[in-house]
């Protein structure tokens, strides 16, 4: 009896645990399917449906580039988008890719290389090679053969008579006014995945506002990945990028454009640019600059043309630079416009190793500030930016805006940096515009501070971005660079010295222009070349109410290296036409 209960107490617990070790398993496995079918669904359905649906991406119309006027500057024409729609394909591949290479293949020019037929034949086979690939391998149902190709492709691809190839309609880059503004507006190019993308300018800048939203065309398939006919289908429509209207005036960036052509020709420069700015609102009416490029064909052209000089290039702004620092001493204090330079002015300036002395070698000793600046005199200004100080001089400069990024809405902005460490040769020649970088922009942008009452602007192109709101992009005061009374006097100053100074014989009857030349010479390895210099204007007027700041820059030119007699004529040039062209009336018939 006793060996019958110990084997039944045997049999219960082997029972027992048998029970337990079926409830874990069960237990294990219930864990499991509440994971994959719960915690883990959402997970597991999204892996499905990228195993089960193909999506295909259909470019969306890019928005327009548009003048103050709404007329385009850069708008859109159809374009097809080609794609081969693959079990609906009936001739060979090897015959389809062959007769679509000839019509689908890039030209030398899209690949920014010189044509031949060589390399004509190379990109033929090299496409040819492309679509076969597509033709045989790929394992979507729907394959884009070309993102975009023009009317007369898609005509001749048509002619072909190809089952299973067809179009979706796209757009292209179309400019209503050629290559006018063309280093502004920048380009649309692909990147490294095809994808149009804007490239400088206000095409780079503001890409993804132009972009848009793509379309999606999403269609389930089979596990050999076939389009499934009566499964799941999504056409999601694209969404067209948003329009930019931008300050500016196209009568105006042609004239800018025309007479700096002339003005190249004329004195025998290599480059230049003109840059017009209200300088009430910072809103920027005109930049022009030669030599440029044609957007529609921005790939035959050497890519160093496409950067915009105004904002990219630095350089040393010389002489226009005197009205900065003047502007500085009068709001310190430090000087009056009746200040007179005596024992200073005598003669040449000796600073350690460095003679500092007057573009003509002539001294007075007594003029006033007022004078200097009209005499453009150099030894003047180092009295004049001793009298400021280093700490002062520096703290004037940048409130002025240099040494930072201007924040145009454009795409390639360079923001030269000032030096750490001031030496007194550093402010001597400083004060006169030697031995520090700027940009146009940044020069333009500080004159305009003056003539708007001392009060520094953000510069901007675009005046609004227009999608289904209008989103107005409003002035933007930047600081309070110096007072109103100080901003008048320096007024008068430039006054007096357009109509004293060294570019007097260029005045414009009629009219009160504030404005200072600036002869600066290019620094080569170490050394400044005395052969070849950059000749500068920069002004505005009316002067007692400004309609318009406006910088003009010649590099090199070979007739004179003096900005008197390059720059300044051809600033008046443009500013004669713009007040005709504003309706701005003389003041007096002086």
């Amino acid at each position: 009896m006793r060996r019958r209960s110990q084997k039944t107490d045997g049999l219960a617990k082997r029972f027992i645990w048998l029970r337990i070790g079926f409830f874990l398993v069960a237990g294990m496995i219930t864990s499991r399917l509440f994971y994959w079918q719960v915690l883990a669904a959402d997970k597991l359905q999204a892996i499905a449906e990228v195993q089960q649906t193909t999506t295909i991406e259909i470019p969306s119309s890019r928005g327009r580039i548009l003048a103050e006027d709404g007329f385009p500057i850069v708008a859109n024409q159809p374009a097809y988008l080609v794609y081969a729609d693959l079990p609906k394909l009936e001739e060979k591949p090897e015959v389809m890719s062959e007769k679509l290479a000839s019509l689908l293949a890039p030209s030398p020019e899209e690949m920014k290389a010189t044509a031949s037929a060589a390399l004509v034949d190379e990109l033929r086979l090299s496409t040819q090679q492309t679509l076969l690939n597509k033709f045989t391998t790929t394992r979507l149902a729907w394959v884009i053969l070309k993102r975009s190709v023009a009317a007369e492709i898609k005509e001749a691809v048509e002619k072909l008579g190809f089952a299973g190839i067809g179009f979706e309609e796209t757009s292209a880059r179309f400019y209503p006014e050629a290559s006018m503004a063309a280093q502004l507006t920048g380009f649309l190019g692909s990147d490294e995945t095809g994808r149009s993308t804007g490239y400088f300018g206000l095409e780079g800048f503001y890409n993804l506002e132009l972009t848009g939203r793509p379309g999606l065309v999403r269609q389930e398939i089979d596990a050999l990945g076939r389009p499934i006919t009566v499964g799941r289908f999504e056409d999601v429509s694209p969404r067209t990028g948003r329009d930019l209207r931008t300050y500016l005036n196209r009568g105006i960036q042609w004239l800018a454009e025309q007479k700096l052509e002339e003005a190249l020709k004329k004195y025998g420069a290599s480059s230049g640019e003109v840059v017009i700015m209200d300088p009430k609102t910072g809103g920027l009416v005109a930049l022009a600059s030669l030599p440029g490029y044609d957007q529609a064909f921005y790939q035959k052209f050497d890519s160093n043309l496409y950067r915009l000089p105004s904002i990219a290039d630095t350089y040393e702004p010389g002489s226009t630079f005197k009205v900065i620092v003047m502007s500085a001493a009068l709001e310190e204090g430090v000087v009056a416009p009746e200040t007179t330079c005596d024992e200073p002015c005598r003669g040449r300036v000796v600073i350690g190793p460095y003679t500092i002395r007057t573009w003509n070698d002539e001294y007075h000793p007594g003029q006033t500030t007022a004078e200097i600046l009209e005499r453009s005199d150099n030894v003047g200004m180092v009295f004049v930016g001793q009298k400021l100080g280093k700490e002062k001089f520096v703290d004037y400069i940048r409130r002025f805006g240099f040494g930072e990024a201007t924040n145009v809405d454009l795409d390639g902005e360079a923001v030269p940096k000032l030096r750490e460490r001031w030496g007194d040769i550093d402010l001597a020649t400083g004060s006169f515009g030697q031995g520090l970088a700027v940009t146009s922009l940044q020069m333009l942008r500080a004159v305009a501070a003056l003539a708007n009452g001392g009060k520094l602007m953000e510069p901007h192109v675009v005046k609004e971005v227009i999608g289904e709101e209008i989103q107005a992009v409003s002035p933007k005061v930047v600081r309070q660079v110096v007072s109103e009374k100080t901003a008048r006097s320096i007024t008068e100053m430039m006054v007096a010295s357009v109509k004293s100074g060294e570019a007097q014989w260029t005045q414009l009857r009629g009219y009160r222009i504030a404005g200072k030349t600036g002869t600066a010479q290019i620094p080569i390895a170490g050394h400044y070349d005395e052969e070849k210099t950059i000749a500068s204007f920069v002004g505005f007027a009316p002067a007692d109410d400004p309609k318009f700041v406006m910088l003009v820059k010649l590099r090199e030119p070979t007739i004179s290296p003096w900005a008197a007699e390059t720059a300044a004529p051809l600033w008046m040039e443009i500013a004669k036409e713009l007040f005709f062209y504003l309706n701005i009336p003389p003041e007096n018939n002086e």
